[in-house]
């Protein structure tokens, strides 16, 4: 079961991909953003077909933990979503997020077009004239696999906030 917002018949939707650490947390703030239509965890960017939690953690799969975020393009632009992604983790982490330490916590924007990709590197220019040494990778997207449902809506389930996931503004 998705995250929902009650939906009207002029919603345009659009699909994003982004891995910030523990999917928890990456989870937890794209939900509260107003024209998400749905948030899903899952994994992405590995070489198993329908990976699990435990294969994932191994770091043998190539795997990151990401989450699927379905938006209406007339309420929220994929750019607010970029600067989001950016404004929730340590983007300069380079082999985890916080104290979750692996490859499966990478910091990564799997872009569906042109349009995403050229948002997500200009961002990434933004931050590197800021002065962050920026260890976000852009990449295409590649198939999304659903976790398993207990890590759906974790910390909505758990009424707790991330661990690994504070916001703070930087744009």
């Amino acid at each position: 079961m998705s995250f929902s917002f009650s939906s009207s018949s002029s919603q345009t939707l659009k699909t994003a991909y982004f891995a910030s650490g523990c999917f928890w947390g990456t989870e937890y703030h794209f939900q509260k953003k107003p024209g998400i239509v749905s948030t899903t965890v899952g994994y992405t960017g590995g070489c198993v077909s329908s990976p699990s939690y435990p294969l994932v953690c191994t770091g043998k799969t190539g795997h990151v933990e990401a989450g699927e975020v379905v938006y209406d393009e007339n309420l929220v632009s994929y750019e607010d979503l970029v600067r989001l992604f950016f404004e929730t983790h340590d983007f300069t982490q380079k082999n985890g997020q916080g104290p979750d330490i692996g490859s499966q916590y990478l910091s990564r924007i799997y872009y569906t077009d042109d349009s995403q990709k050229q948002m997500a590197e200009k961002y990434v220019q933004i931050l590197t004239n800021l002065g962050y040494d920026v260890a976000t990778e852009i990449l295409p997207a590649e198939p999304f696999w659903k976790a398993e449902d207990y890590h759906q809506q974790y910390y909505s389930k758990k009424n707790g906030t991330p661990y690994c996931h504070v916001y703070r503004k930087i744009f």
